[in-house]
């Protein structure tokens, strides 16, 4: 477990994990009124939220599945990742893929955040890369089993 610091200049409770297995925490929506979102409409949805991560670290945004399957509501930029030196407050950007009208509430768990590790690569400009069985085989390569 690492510490994360947090400055919440919203008026709901900081995300907590729901189970102690759980890998993602629930954001909620900080907001003064309902918005309404529209079939295929995105809108950025405060939180209320600062964090600072430690340096290695991330925060990913994630959909919240139960959102996905029962109104086609997800994250557009999914995973949205906040980096360790973002200090500006997190907001999730939700769209609408339903046919229907979304109402999301004041205080709505909108997303889900997942804090990872990382590494920061550097590239190294060589003339050929080695040879694998795949090779450049890509999309849809493996074919349907």
């Amino acid at each position: 477990m690492i510490l994360v610091k947090v400055v919440n200049k919203g008026h709901q409770p900081l995300p907590t994990y729901a189970t102690p297995l759980s890998a993602g925490m629930d954001l909620r929506a900080n907001i003064g009124a309902p918005v309404v979102l529209r079939p295929m409409e995105r809108r950025l949805i405060p939180t209320g939220l600062h964090i600072a991560l430690p340096a290695g670290y991330e925060a990913q945004v994630r959909p919240r599945s139960g959102l996905a399957l029962k109104h086609g509501v997800s994250v557009l930029n999914t995973p949205g990742t906040i980096d360790a030196d973002y200090r500006g407050e997190v907001s999730v950007l939700l769209v609408n893929f339903s046919s229907e009208d979304f109402v999301v509430n004041d205080g709505e768990r909108i997303a889900q955040m997942v804090i990872a590790r990382h590494e920061q690569g550097e590239f190294m400009v060589v003339d050929a890369l080695d040879t694998t069985e795949r090779g450049e085989g890509g999309y849809g390569h493996t074919g349907v089993k």
